[in-house]
């Protein structure tokens, strides 16, 4: 790919996060094969605010100095970003802590899959690809066929067969290929690998390409923005593959250098379901046990029994000296309707999963009075109804 002196992008190269490894930027990449890690981008992080910040933007294209697209014609856009950041005022007196909430639900297709998809489609289209494939628990399949429809472009989707018919329905109606697999993402994932060896398609799994998280990473650039470059003592992030934690620790990083942030970054929780907890085994115990299972959960996001990116959430965790713990069914269930009763907000059941984890951390003592708590709501409850 040529890239042009007028560019719209700082990205400079693709880096292994692990061993330091260079990759062509203007080449299709998948992930860092030296280390079989995901692959990082770089950027000339050298300039100052006005001239990295467009203001004309309220989308995540905000930030296009800093995202991974050259030309500007490439950009497949629905709108996705400058979403809301709420105070749970009855909440916060009720717990003796500062909570906020960012709401993903209002994103186009309903959830914070926009944000990455966007991205990744647009660097589709600009390096050449007409076809994506996906493995999705569902959020992101719907992402992926909207935006590969906006841009022109074949999408199959593979999602479990028991995901709600308003997911698998939002798929067909944006043209995609959908395929349903008995299982949860893993089983999808298997897949998408045989139909990417078999079509010549270009995977688009969870930090199997690198563009995804890129997008993602935008999470962390709105909240810094939105809180006038002061970012909370913890954030707790409803986690499956990661995307979106390793992303924001990325914003994060890259913000310190740009000299936006000056003062201390937040401990990063991760908060899973005790049907599918792969990271809080590895977080406690050093290991994913050998006997491990996962089963469904109403929580469908959180059902990824095997994430490529294990390594980099535990380095998370470490850095920013964070956590990892569980929740149960039950507990997101009464989560979703608390919520809604006492703030008139309907979450998913993953952002309950981060309310729930809340309040086992305050009543550990992990989180204390008065500190500032930032909560994720990452998809619309609308589309959990079957």
């Amino acid at each position: 790919m040529h890239i042009t002196q007028h560019s719209t992008s700082l990205a400079t190269a693709l880096q292994c996060p692990h061993c330091g490894r260079l990759y062509n930027i203007g080449d299709v990449q998948s992930y860092a094969t030296c280390c079989n890690q995901p692959l990082f981008t770089r950027y000339r992080l050298d300039q100052p605010l006005h001239q990295t910040l467009d203001i004309n933007y309220h989308t995540i294209w905000r930030y296009s100095r800093l995202l991974p697209i050259f030309e500007e014609h490439n950009i497949v856009s629905l709108g996705e970003g400058g979403t809301p950041l709420y105070t749970l005022s009855a909440l916060s007196q009720q717990h003796e802590v500062n909570i906020l909430l960012k709401d993903e639900s209002v994103n186009p297709t309903g959830s914070f899959k926009a944000r990455g998809i966007s991205v990744a489609v647009s660097k589709a289209k600009e390096l050449g690809i007409q076809h994506c494939i996906i493995p999705t628990a569902g959020n992101a399949g719907g992402a992926l066929s909207a935006y590969c429809a906006k841009a022109g472009m074949k999408a199959t989707v593979i999602m479990p067969r028991h995901t709600p018919l308003t997911l698998q329905t939002e798929c067909r109606m944006y043209g995609a290929e959908l395929i349903l697999v008995d299982g949860l993402i893993s089983d999808c994932g298997r897949r998408a690998q045989q139909l990417v060896a078999q079509t010549g398609g270009f995977d688009m799994s969870t930090l199997k390409e690198p563009y995804r998280l890129e997008g993602k990473k935008t999470i962390g650039y709105e909240i810094a923005e939105q809180l006038h470059w002061q970012l909370p003592d913890v954030i707790i992030y409803p986690t499956g593959g990661g995307t979106g934690l390793i992303g924001m620790w990325k914003a994060f990083a890259e913000m310190k250098q740009l000299g936006w942030l000056t003062g201390k970054l937040p401990r990063m929780v991760i908060v899973q379901s005790a049907n599918c907890d792969p990271m809080v085994q590895l977080f406690q115990q050093g290991v994913i046990p050998a006997d491990f299972c996962a089963t469904p959960s109403i929580a469908y996001g959180l059902a990824v029994p095997a994430p490529f990116a294990r390594d980099l959430m535990i380095d998370v965790l470490q850095q920013s000296k964070g956590t990892a713990l569980t929740v149960t069914e039950t507990e997101i269930t009464a989560g979703m309707r608390h919520i809604a009763t006492t703030e008139g907000l309907l979450l998913s059941p993953e952002g309950s999963a981060t309310y729930i984890g809340m309040q086992h951390l305050i009543a550990d003592g992990w989180i204390q009075e008065g500190e500032n708590v930032l909560l994720f709501n990452t998809g619309s409850w609308y589309k959990y109804r079957s």
